[in-house]
Protein backbone atom coordinates (compact mmCIF):
# COMPACT_ATOMS: atom_id res chain seq x y z
CA UNK A 1 0.00 0.00 0.00
CA UNK A 2 3.11 2.01 0.70
CA UNK A 3 4.61 1.47 -2.08
CA UNK A 4 1.47 2.44 -4.43
CA UNK A 5 1.10 5.57 -2.67
CA UNK A 6 4.37 6.58 -3.08
CA UNK A 7 4.56 5.41 -7.04
CA UNK A 8 1.21 7.92 -7.32
CA UNK A 9 2.82 10.88 -5.58
CA UNK A 10 5.67 10.59 -7.72
CA UNK A 11 3.60 10.56 -10.50
CA UNK A 12 1.35 14.03 -9.11
CA UNK A 13 4.45 15.68 -8.85
CA UNK A 14 5.99 14.96 -12.16
CA UNK A 15 2.62 15.93 -13.84
CA UNK A 16 3.22 19.17 -12.15
CA UNK A 17 6.99 19.50 -13.12
CA UNK A 18 5.90 18.70 -16.69
CA UNK A 19 2.88 21.17 -16.79
CA UNK A 20 3.61 23.80 -19.90
CA UNK A 21 4.30 27.41 -18.25
CA UNK A 22 1.43 29.87 -18.47
CA UNK A 23 1.91 31.72 -21.68
CA UNK A 24 2.84 35.30 -21.26
CA UNK A 25 0.44 38.55 -21.25
CA UNK A 26 0.77 41.24 -23.12
CA UNK A 27 1.19 44.06 -21.28
CA UNK A 28 1.28 47.93 -21.87
CA UNK A 29 1.51 51.75 -19.99
CA UNK A 30 1.86 55.13 -21.01
CA UNK A 31 2.74 58.66 -19.49
CA UNK A 32 3.49 61.96 -19.93
CA UNK A 33 6.36 63.97 -18.68
CA UNK A 34 6.89 67.82 -19.16
CA UNK A 35 10.03 68.68 -20.33
CA UNK A 36 9.35 72.85 -21.24
CA UNK A 37 12.18 74.72 -20.72
CA UNK A 38 12.47 78.14 -19.06
CA UNK A 39 11.48 81.10 -20.38
CA UNK A 40 14.36 83.24 -22.13
CA UNK A 41 16.24 80.22 -23.76
CA UNK A 42 16.61 80.54 -27.05
CA UNK A 43 14.12 79.07 -29.13
CA UNK A 44 16.11 77.14 -32.51
CA UNK A 45 14.53 76.41 -35.75
CA UNK A 46 15.58 79.59 -37.68
CA UNK A 47 19.01 80.60 -38.52
CA UNK A 48 19.30 82.99 -36.12
CA UNK A 49 17.91 81.82 -32.54
CA UNK A 50 16.27 84.32 -30.51
CA UNK A 51 14.92 84.22 -26.80
CA UNK A 52 11.21 83.11 -25.87
CA UNK A 53 9.04 85.04 -24.04
CA UNK A 54 6.40 83.09 -24.10
CA UNK A 55 4.49 79.08 -23.12
CA UNK A 56 1.99 78.55 -25.87
CA UNK A 57 1.88 75.68 -25.03
CA UNK A 58 3.94 72.98 -23.02
CA UNK A 59 6.40 70.73 -24.55
CA UNK A 60 6.47 66.75 -23.58
CA UNK A 61 7.84 63.45 -23.87
CA UNK A 62 5.30 60.89 -24.73
CA UNK A 63 6.00 57.47 -23.40
CA UNK A 64 4.82 53.85 -23.92
CA UNK A 65 6.52 50.80 -22.35
CA UNK A 66 5.37 47.28 -23.81
CA UNK A 67 5.66 44.08 -22.44
CA UNK A 68 5.47 40.32 -23.93
CA UNK A 69 6.62 38.75 -20.70
CA UNK A 70 10.21 38.14 -21.61
CA UNK A 71 11.28 41.38 -23.53
CA UNK A 72 9.88 44.83 -22.69
CA UNK A 73 10.84 48.01 -25.06
CA UNK A 74 9.92 51.24 -24.81
CA UNK A 75 9.39 54.12 -27.33
CA UNK A 76 9.69 57.83 -26.58
CA UNK A 77 8.46 60.80 -28.79
CA UNK A 78 10.11 64.11 -27.62
CA UNK A 79 8.46 67.95 -28.47
CA UNK A 80 12.32 68.76 -29.49
CA UNK A 81 13.48 69.95 -33.05
CA UNK A 82 16.53 67.41 -32.55
CA UNK A 83 18.45 65.46 -29.26
CA UNK A 84 22.13 64.70 -29.46
CA UNK A 85 23.06 61.40 -29.44
CA UNK A 86 24.73 61.70 -25.69
CA UNK A 87 21.36 62.85 -24.41
CA UNK A 88 19.71 59.92 -25.57
CA UNK A 89 22.59 57.44 -24.42
CA UNK A 90 21.96 59.58 -20.70
CA UNK A 91 18.57 59.55 -20.63
CA UNK A 92 18.78 55.33 -21.96
CA UNK A 93 20.99 54.13 -19.05
CA UNK A 94 18.84 56.39 -16.72
CA UNK A 95 15.73 53.98 -17.95
CA UNK A 96 17.80 51.13 -17.59
CA UNK A 97 19.23 51.80 -14.07
CA UNK A 98 15.16 52.42 -13.14
CA UNK A 99 12.94 49.84 -14.43
CA UNK A 100 15.67 47.42 -15.95
CA UNK A 101 14.51 47.48 -19.47
CA UNK A 102 17.75 47.08 -21.93
CA UNK A 103 19.38 50.67 -23.17
CA UNK A 104 18.77 48.93 -26.62
CA UNK A 105 15.15 48.37 -25.95
CA UNK A 106 14.56 52.23 -26.02
CA UNK A 107 13.38 53.97 -29.00
CA UNK A 108 13.77 58.07 -28.05
CA UNK A 109 12.96 60.87 -31.29
CA UNK A 110 11.97 64.41 -31.67
CA UNK A 111 9.26 65.62 -33.57
CA UNK A 112 11.31 68.79 -35.16
CA UNK A 113 9.15 71.38 -33.78
CA UNK A 114 10.80 74.52 -34.63
CA UNK A 115 9.56 76.28 -31.64
CA UNK A 116 11.59 74.64 -28.85
CA UNK A 117 14.58 74.98 -27.65
CA UNK A 118 17.73 73.23 -28.05
CA UNK A 119 18.52 69.95 -26.80
CA UNK A 120 21.56 69.25 -28.95
CA UNK A 121 23.81 71.29 -26.59
CA UNK A 122 26.79 72.67 -28.03
CA UNK A 123 26.42 72.74 -31.96
CA UNK A 124 29.27 70.89 -33.63
CA UNK A 125 30.22 68.12 -35.63
CA UNK A 126 30.83 65.52 -32.63
CA UNK A 127 29.13 62.26 -31.55
CA UNK A 128 29.51 62.64 -27.91
CA UNK A 129 29.38 65.80 -25.74
CA UNK A 130 29.04 66.53 -22.59
CA UNK A 131 25.37 67.60 -21.91
CA UNK A 132 24.29 71.01 -20.46
CA UNK A 133 21.42 71.82 -17.81
CA UNK A 134 18.18 71.56 -20.11
CA UNK A 135 20.02 68.31 -21.76
CA UNK A 136 21.04 66.50 -18.55
CA UNK A 137 16.79 68.00 -17.40
CA UNK A 138 14.87 66.28 -20.39
CA UNK A 139 17.06 63.16 -19.75
CA UNK A 140 15.51 62.67 -16.32
CA UNK A 141 12.27 63.67 -17.94
CA UNK A 142 12.37 60.87 -20.51
CA UNK A 143 13.66 58.24 -17.98
CA UNK A 144 11.01 59.88 -15.61
CA UNK A 145 7.89 59.21 -17.90
CA UNK A 146 9.30 55.88 -19.31
CA UNK A 147 9.02 54.34 -15.21
CA UNK A 148 5.84 55.78 -14.91
CA UNK A 149 4.57 54.27 -17.76
CA UNK A 150 5.87 50.89 -16.75
CA UNK A 151 4.02 51.31 -13.60
CA UNK A 152 0.82 51.59 -15.84
CA UNK A 153 1.21 48.03 -17.54
CA UNK A 154 -1.69 46.10 -17.73
CA UNK A 155 -3.11 43.46 -20.17
CA UNK A 156 -3.23 44.59 -23.25
CA UNK A 157 -4.35 44.09 -27.03
CA UNK A 158 -2.19 45.66 -29.82
CA UNK A 159 -3.15 46.60 -33.48
CA UNK A 160 -1.43 48.19 -36.68
CA UNK A 161 -3.34 50.67 -38.75
CA UNK A 162 -2.40 53.20 -41.29
CA UNK A 163 -4.52 55.95 -43.68
CA UNK A 164 -3.48 58.07 -46.09
CA UNK A 165 -3.42 61.94 -45.54
CA UNK A 166 -1.88 63.21 -49.01
CA UNK A 167 -3.67 66.75 -48.84
CA UNK A 168 -0.75 68.23 -46.18
CA UNK A 169 2.22 66.89 -47.57
CA UNK A 170 4.16 68.74 -50.31
CA UNK A 171 8.04 67.92 -51.59
CA UNK A 172 9.57 71.19 -51.07
CA UNK A 173 12.61 70.45 -53.12
CA UNK A 174 11.46 71.86 -56.78
CA UNK A 175 13.47 71.77 -60.23
CA UNK A 176 13.11 74.83 -61.51
CA UNK A 177 14.33 76.55 -65.46
CA UNK A 178 17.86 76.67 -66.14
CA UNK A 179 19.08 80.03 -65.42
CA UNK A 180 16.63 80.86 -62.91
CA UNK A 181 18.09 83.34 -59.85
CA UNK A 182 16.45 81.44 -57.21
CA UNK A 183 18.80 78.71 -58.03
CA UNK A 184 22.13 80.43 -57.07
CA UNK A 185 23.51 79.17 -53.58
CA UNK A 186 25.70 81.22 -50.94
CA UNK A 187 29.16 79.58 -51.94
CA UNK A 188 28.21 81.18 -55.66
CA UNK A 189 27.60 78.14 -57.60
CA UNK A 190 24.08 77.26 -58.99
CA UNK A 191 22.32 74.10 -58.16
CA UNK A 192 19.48 72.53 -60.33
CA UNK A 193 17.07 72.21 -57.30
CA UNK A 194 15.28 75.29 -54.80
CA UNK A 195 14.14 74.03 -51.53
CA UNK A 196 10.84 76.70 -50.08
CA UNK A 197 10.96 77.99 -53.94
CA UNK A 198 8.79 81.50 -54.62
CA UNK A 199 5.12 80.40 -54.54
CA UNK A 200 3.65 80.12 -57.95
CA UNK A 201 6.81 81.23 -59.58
CA UNK A 202 6.67 80.80 -63.45
CA UNK A 203 10.22 79.19 -63.35
CA UNK A 204 9.14 76.45 -61.29
CA UNK A 205 9.07 72.41 -63.42
CA UNK A 206 8.21 69.92 -60.67
CA UNK A 207 9.03 68.35 -57.33
CA UNK A 208 12.45 66.57 -57.29
CA UNK A 209 11.32 64.04 -54.64
CA UNK A 210 8.18 62.00 -53.98
CA UNK A 211 5.86 62.58 -50.58
CA UNK A 212 4.84 59.75 -48.05
CA UNK A 213 0.77 60.56 -47.45
CA UNK A 214 0.87 57.53 -44.58
CA UNK A 215 0.14 57.85 -41.27
CA UNK A 216 0.95 54.53 -39.48
CA UNK A 217 0.29 53.90 -36.29
CA UNK A 218 0.76 51.11 -33.32
CA UNK A 219 -2.64 50.87 -30.70
CA UNK A 220 -3.09 49.24 -27.55
CA UNK A 221 -5.78 48.73 -25.68
CA UNK A 222 -7.22 47.14 -22.46
CA UNK A 223 -9.47 43.85 -23.49
CA UNK A 224 -12.50 46.34 -22.08
CA UNK A 225 -11.87 48.26 -25.10
CA UNK A 226 -10.54 51.12 -23.19
CA UNK A 227 -7.54 52.77 -25.44
CA UNK A 228 -4.17 52.59 -24.03
CA UNK A 229 -2.06 55.00 -26.33
CA UNK A 230 -1.61 55.12 -30.25
CA UNK A 231 1.84 55.84 -31.30
CA UNK A 232 1.69 57.23 -35.05
CA UNK A 233 4.17 58.53 -37.49
CA UNK A 234 3.32 61.33 -39.98
CA UNK A 235 5.99 62.40 -42.79
CA UNK A 236 5.30 66.34 -42.37
CA UNK A 237 8.31 68.34 -41.51
CA UNK A 238 6.31 70.88 -39.50
CA UNK A 239 3.99 73.50 -39.94
CA UNK A 240 5.39 76.24 -38.04
CA UNK A 241 2.86 79.72 -37.98
CA UNK A 242 3.67 80.45 -34.14
CA UNK A 243 3.22 83.56 -32.16
CA UNK A 244 6.37 85.64 -31.89
CA UNK A 245 9.08 84.29 -29.44
CA UNK A 246 6.84 81.43 -28.47
CA UNK A 247 7.18 78.02 -27.41
CA UNK A 248 5.35 75.50 -28.82
CA UNK A 249 5.31 71.71 -29.89
CA UNK A 250 3.45 72.61 -32.94
CA UNK A 251 0.74 70.34 -34.79
CA UNK A 252 2.44 67.16 -33.32
CA UNK A 253 0.67 68.33 -29.96
CA UNK A 254 -2.50 69.65 -31.33
CA UNK A 255 -2.57 66.04 -32.98
CA UNK A 256 -2.33 64.37 -29.22
CA UNK A 257 -4.88 66.43 -27.99
CA UNK A 258 -7.23 66.45 -30.52
CA UNK A 259 -7.16 62.70 -30.77
CA UNK A 260 -7.13 61.93 -26.75
CA UNK A 261 -10.42 64.18 -26.79
CA UNK A 262 -11.88 62.02 -29.59
CA UNK A 263 -11.27 58.86 -27.68
CA UNK A 264 -14.10 60.47 -24.84
CA UNK A 265 -12.26 58.67 -21.83
CA UNK A 266 -13.87 60.38 -18.86
CA UNK A 267 -13.23 58.03 -16.74
CA UNK A 268 -10.58 57.78 -13.75
CA UNK A 269 -8.21 55.63 -15.19
CA UNK A 270 -4.70 56.22 -16.48
CA UNK A 271 -5.32 58.63 -19.62
CA UNK A 272 -4.94 57.88 -22.69
CA UNK A 273 -1.76 58.60 -24.55
CA UNK A 274 -1.43 59.85 -28.34
CA UNK A 275 2.01 60.06 -29.75
CA UNK A 276 2.83 61.40 -33.02
CA UNK A 277 6.45 60.72 -34.57
CA UNK A 278 7.87 62.92 -37.50
CA UNK A 279 8.09 59.58 -40.44
CA UNK A 280 10.96 60.42 -42.73
CA UNK A 281 9.98 64.45 -43.56
CA UNK A 282 13.63 66.06 -44.82
CA UNK A 283 12.19 67.25 -47.98
CA UNK A 284 8.86 67.80 -47.12
CA UNK A 285 6.59 70.67 -45.78
CA UNK A 286 3.09 71.59 -45.67
CA UNK A 287 3.36 74.49 -48.59
CA UNK A 288 2.02 73.82 -51.89
CA UNK A 289 4.28 76.19 -54.26
CA UNK A 290 2.15 75.38 -57.19
CA UNK A 291 -1.12 77.74 -55.64
CA UNK A 292 0.55 78.77 -51.75
CA UNK A 293 -2.36 79.85 -49.36
CA UNK A 294 -2.75 82.79 -48.22
CA UNK A 295 -1.19 83.90 -44.73
CA UNK A 296 -3.15 83.00 -41.26
CA UNK A 297 -3.15 83.99 -37.98
CA UNK A 298 -1.03 82.31 -35.28
CA UNK A 299 -1.68 78.38 -35.12
CA UNK A 300 -4.50 78.32 -37.49
CA UNK A 301 -3.02 76.35 -40.16
CA UNK A 302 -1.15 73.70 -37.40
CA UNK A 303 -4.28 73.26 -35.91
CA UNK A 304 -6.48 72.66 -38.89
CA UNK A 305 -3.56 69.91 -40.15
CA UNK A 306 -3.79 68.68 -36.63
CA UNK A 307 -7.34 68.08 -35.96
CA UNK A 308 -7.67 66.55 -39.72
CA UNK A 309 -4.72 64.26 -39.41
CA UNK A 310 -6.25 62.92 -35.81
CA UNK A 311 -9.66 62.84 -37.08
CA UNK A 312 -8.41 60.36 -40.04
CA UNK A 313 -6.64 58.54 -37.50
CA UNK A 314 -9.74 58.57 -35.19
CA UNK A 315 -11.80 57.07 -37.61
CA UNK A 316 -8.63 54.13 -39.21
CA UNK A 317 -8.87 52.91 -35.54
CA UNK A 318 -12.56 51.59 -36.08
CA UNK A 319 -11.17 49.32 -38.76
CA UNK A 320 -8.04 47.80 -36.84
CA UNK A 321 -7.54 43.78 -35.86
CA UNK A 322 -6.38 43.22 -32.67
CA UNK A 323 -4.66 40.60 -31.15
CA UNK A 324 -4.04 39.87 -27.76
CA UNK A 325 -0.22 39.41 -28.02
CA UNK A 326 2.82 40.18 -30.07
CA UNK A 327 6.63 39.08 -29.97
CA UNK A 328 8.67 42.05 -29.19
CA UNK A 329 12.61 42.06 -30.07
CA UNK A 330 14.96 45.81 -30.55
CA UNK A 331 18.05 45.98 -32.51
CA UNK A 332 20.59 48.83 -31.72
CA UNK A 333 23.67 49.55 -33.90
CA UNK A 334 26.24 52.35 -33.94
CA UNK A 335 27.11 52.50 -38.17
CA UNK A 336 30.65 53.71 -39.00
CA UNK A 337 29.45 56.48 -41.17
CA UNK A 338 32.00 59.38 -42.68
CA UNK A 339 31.51 63.28 -41.80
CA UNK A 340 30.93 65.24 -44.86
CA UNK A 341 34.14 66.17 -46.54
CA UNK A 342 35.36 69.71 -46.49
CA UNK A 343 37.67 70.06 -49.73
CA UNK A 344 40.28 72.53 -49.39
CA UNK A 345 39.00 75.06 -51.81
CA UNK A 346 36.05 75.06 -50.00
CA UNK A 347 37.48 75.55 -46.69
CA UNK A 348 39.49 78.89 -48.52
CA UNK A 349 36.00 80.09 -49.57
CA UNK A 350 35.13 79.82 -45.97
CA UNK A 351 38.21 81.53 -44.33
CA UNK A 352 37.75 84.43 -47.13
CA UNK A 353 34.01 85.20 -46.49
CA UNK A 354 34.11 85.26 -43.13
CA UNK A 355 37.09 87.60 -42.84
CA UNK A 356 35.90 90.17 -45.34
CA UNK A 357 35.84 93.63 -44.05
CA UNK A 358 32.18 94.00 -44.94
CA UNK A 359 31.32 90.40 -43.97
CA UNK A 360 32.52 91.14 -40.41
CA UNK A 361 29.31 92.65 -39.02
CA UNK A 362 27.02 90.18 -41.06
CA UNK A 363 25.27 87.77 -38.85
CA UNK A 364 22.16 86.66 -40.74
CA UNK A 365 23.90 86.66 -44.45
CA UNK A 366 23.77 83.12 -45.53
CA UNK A 367 27.62 83.06 -46.72
CA UNK A 368 29.01 84.37 -43.89
CA UNK A 369 26.12 81.51 -41.54
CA UNK A 370 27.71 78.91 -43.95
CA UNK A 371 31.14 79.89 -43.70
CA UNK A 372 31.53 79.17 -40.16
CA UNK A 373 29.63 76.00 -40.39
CA UNK A 374 31.66 74.90 -43.10
CA UNK A 375 35.01 75.58 -40.74
CA UNK A 376 33.15 73.87 -37.64
CA UNK A 377 32.49 70.82 -39.96
CA UNK A 378 36.47 70.79 -41.46
CA UNK A 379 37.37 70.18 -37.62
CA UNK A 380 34.40 67.36 -36.97
CA UNK A 381 35.56 64.72 -34.34
CA UNK A 382 37.65 62.37 -36.99
CA UNK A 383 34.93 59.62 -36.03
CA UNK A 384 30.71 59.01 -36.07
CA UNK A 385 28.37 57.01 -33.60
CA UNK A 386 25.66 56.93 -35.71
CA UNK A 387 22.78 55.13 -34.11
CA UNK A 388 20.10 53.13 -35.75
CA UNK A 389 17.47 50.85 -34.51
CA UNK A 390 14.71 48.20 -35.16
CA UNK A 391 11.77 47.91 -33.00
CA UNK A 392 9.63 44.49 -34.02
CA UNK A 393 6.39 43.98 -32.47
CA UNK A 394 5.17 40.91 -33.59
CA UNK A 395 4.40 41.96 -38.00
CA UNK A 396 5.23 45.47 -37.15
CA UNK A 397 8.59 46.90 -37.73
CA UNK A 398 9.71 50.86 -36.88
CA UNK A 399 13.50 51.39 -37.87
CA UNK A 400 15.24 54.64 -36.98
CA UNK A 401 17.11 57.10 -38.68
CA UNK A 402 19.10 60.32 -36.87
CA UNK A 403 18.90 62.52 -39.66
CA UNK A 404 16.06 64.35 -41.42
CA UNK A 405 15.29 62.04 -44.03
CA UNK A 406 14.31 62.39 -47.38
CA UNK A 407 10.54 60.33 -47.81
CA UNK A 408 11.93 58.90 -50.87
CA UNK A 409 13.87 56.56 -47.93
CA UNK A 410 11.12 55.67 -45.70
CA UNK A 411 9.83 54.85 -48.95
CA UNK A 412 11.81 52.67 -49.78
CA UNK A 413 12.17 51.02 -46.37
CA UNK A 414 8.60 49.83 -46.77
CA UNK A 415 8.45 48.42 -49.72
CA UNK A 416 11.67 46.52 -49.33
CA UNK A 417 11.66 45.11 -45.22
CA UNK A 418 10.35 41.51 -45.43
CA UNK A 419 7.93 42.43 -42.11
CA UNK A 420 4.89 43.09 -43.33
CA UNK A 421 3.87 46.50 -41.47
CA UNK A 422 7.10 48.77 -41.87
CA UNK A 423 7.63 52.59 -41.29
CA UNK A 424 10.72 54.52 -40.45
CA UNK A 425 10.66 57.28 -37.80
CA UNK A 426 13.46 59.97 -37.96
CA UNK A 427 15.55 62.05 -35.61
CA UNK A 428 15.90 58.91 -33.01
CA UNK A 429 18.90 59.22 -30.52
CA UNK A 430 20.52 61.84 -32.65
CA UNK A 431 20.72 64.63 -34.93
CA UNK A 432 23.02 64.60 -37.35
CA UNK A 433 22.01 66.92 -40.29
CA UNK A 434 19.68 66.04 -43.83
CA UNK A 435 19.70 62.49 -45.30
CA UNK A 436 19.94 63.22 -48.69
CA UNK A 437 19.86 59.89 -51.09
CA UNK A 438 22.96 59.66 -53.46
CA UNK A 439 21.29 60.98 -56.50
CA UNK A 440 20.12 64.36 -54.64
CA UNK A 441 23.93 65.35 -54.34
CA UNK A 442 24.09 66.01 -57.98
CA UNK A 443 21.13 68.08 -57.41
CA UNK A 444 22.48 70.65 -54.77
CA UNK A 445 20.15 72.59 -52.73
CA UNK A 446 19.85 73.26 -49.30
CA UNK A 447 19.29 70.00 -48.02
CA UNK A 448 22.99 68.84 -49.31
CA UNK A 449 24.98 71.88 -48.78
CA UNK A 450 27.85 71.05 -46.46
CA UNK A 451 26.81 72.29 -42.93
CA UNK A 452 23.07 71.28 -43.29
CA UNK A 453 24.10 68.02 -44.59
CA UNK A 454 27.03 66.37 -42.33
CA UNK A 455 27.44 63.35 -43.67
CA UNK A 456 29.16 61.80 -46.48
CA UNK A 457 26.69 61.25 -49.42
CA UNK A 458 26.83 57.30 -49.34
CA UNK A 459 25.22 57.54 -45.18
CA UNK A 460 21.59 56.95 -46.14
CA UNK A 461 22.29 53.45 -48.54
CA UNK A 462 24.55 52.34 -44.88
CA UNK A 463 21.45 53.12 -42.81
CA UNK A 464 18.89 51.39 -45.38
CA UNK A 465 21.24 48.15 -45.55
CA UNK A 466 21.64 48.20 -41.78
CA UNK A 467 17.87 48.37 -41.32
CA UNK A 468 17.32 45.82 -44.17
CA UNK A 469 19.78 43.70 -42.30
CA UNK A 470 18.35 44.02 -38.97
CA UNK A 471 14.82 43.74 -39.97
CA UNK A 472 16.00 40.41 -41.82
CA UNK A 473 17.05 38.52 -38.78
Amino acid sequence: MKSSLVLLFWGWTTCVWAAPPEPAVFRAGAATSNITPEIGLPIIGGFSPYPSTHVHDELHARCLVLEDGPTTVALVVCDLLGIHRSLSVEARRLIQESTGIPSTHVLISATHTHSASSALGERGYQSDQELDAYQKFVAHRIADGVRRARNQLRPAQIGFGSVHVPEHVFNRRWFMKEGSPALLSPFGKTDRVKMNPPGGHPDLIEPAGPIDPEVSFVAVREPTGRMIAVYSAYSLHYVGGTGPADVSADYFAIFCETLQKLQLAHDTGPPFVAMLANGTSGDCNNINFRTPRPSKPPYEQMRYVAEDVANQVHKALSHVTWQEKSPLSAQYRELDVAWRTVEPALLDWALETETKPENLLKKTDLAVIYAGRIQRLAKASPTTRLPVQLIRIGEIAIGTSPCETFAETGLEFKKRSPIKHSFMVELAHGYYGYLPTPRHFEFGGYETWPGTNYLEPQASVKIMDALLEMAGQ
